[in-house]
């Protein structure tokens, strides 16, 4: 690879990070790093979430009105409560775990301490296989609710900071995405939402507390804080993207962002000169 279009260049000594980019269109991988190291799910994993909940019914079930208020901006603006909620109600551990089997995912893990679905492990190949199989082999009814929840994802998530990092800022055109942050705490450097909403389940959510004790399944690092940018691009979600990354305890929301943002830009740019 020119190292003029490597993207490695543009992740930070101090910082860790994965990426795959896979096209639908032609079938293959065309631009990967690192994609089985596992890391932290964070909020990625609400993808598994809601596709567990449509599968457990079937296709011909309707969704009542009470989840379907929680299932829409969990996908559409990372609402924790909501994840918290369906987390609980559909088994907690268990989501990951039927969804590991069903879509024969090989790095995937649920959490030791199943109250932060946070803490599921995942990596960038297996974010690509779920897109896949969400794409095309999961019902249509599922696709179509599943993307076309994702396709009106929203700048601002629910509880304020501004999701817009890495995919929205890079690619234009047709797209849905799916982001997911850790440990940059619960008040935002700029809320863009008026009144951001406090968590409702104790005990139960994306993060638990740091200290001993605290680990995963896979024993990812689950102490620096932890971004990343998931999603499609292109005519019939023609190219699927995702960049996982770590950065030092202490990193600012703004760097964080500004880091991840220039790394999906050269990703972007390394895809487009091979593909």
């Amino acid at each position: 690879m020119p190292a003029h279009a490597d993207p490695r260049a543009e992740i930070a000594p101090d910082a860790q990070a994965a990426f795959a980019v896979f096209d639908r269109k032609t079938g293959r991988t065309t631009i990967a790093w690192d994609e089985h190291e596992q890391y932290r799910s964070a909020s990625v994993v609400k993808i598994l979430i809601a596709l567990d909940y449509l599968e457990k019914r079937g296709p011909d079930a309707e969704i009542p009105q009470a989840d379907l208020v929680r299932l829409e901006p969990m996908l559409r603006s990372s609402d924790d409560n909501a994840a918290s909620e369906l987390w609980v109600q559909e088994g907690w551990e268990k989501i990951v775990e039927r969804m590991v089997v069903k879509l024969g995912l090989e790095d995937t893990a649920p959490p030791v301490n199943v109250g932060f679905w946070g803490y599921t492990a995942l990596s960038a190949s297996d974010v690509v296989k779920i897109y896949r199989y969400v794409l095309d082999q999961a019902h249509p009814k599922f696709r179509d609710f599943i993307m076309g929840n994702l396709h009106q994802a929203t700048k601002c998530a629910t509880d304020g900071f501004d999701q817009s990092f890495g995919l929205p800022s890079v690619v234009h055109g047709e797209l849905a995405f799916k982001q997911g942050w850790s440990r940059f705490g619960d008040t935002p450097p700029r809320p863009c939402v008026e009144k951001p909403k406090p968590p409702t389940y104790p005990g139960v959510g994306k993060d638990g507390p740091v200290g001993e004790g605290q680990r995963s399944a896979a024993d990812v690092d689950l102490t620096r804080p932890a971004m990343h940018t998931t999603g499609t691009y292109g005519r019939d979600d023609r190219k699927i993207m995702v960049v996982l990354t770590l950065e030092p305890v202490g990193t600012t929301w703004d760097v964080s962002a500004d880091r991840i943002t220039r790394l999906t830009r050269a990703v972007h740019l390394a895809d487009r000169i091979f593909d």
